[in-house]
């Protein structure tokens, strides 16, 4: 079980990259983010710190 950003309420502030202590979190050449399943520890560090609430479990 990963996170996911919900895009539609992400503002691209990239909280949840600098919180994540995995290096999970990415971000396309558009400047989208997303959660890599792969790296993903499910911690929730990202999810707490977004300050707009744009990230939950999958």
């Amino acid at each position: 079980m990963a996170h996911k950003i919900i895009s539609e309420k992400c503002i691209h502030c990239a909280t949840c990259e600098v919180e994540c202590p995995f290096g999970a979190v990415r971000i396309s050449e558009k400047g989208d983010f997303s959660i890599d399943k792969e790296v993903c520890k499910n911690c929730g560090k990202c999810a707490a710190a977004c300050p707009m609430d744009a990230i939950e479990k999958e």
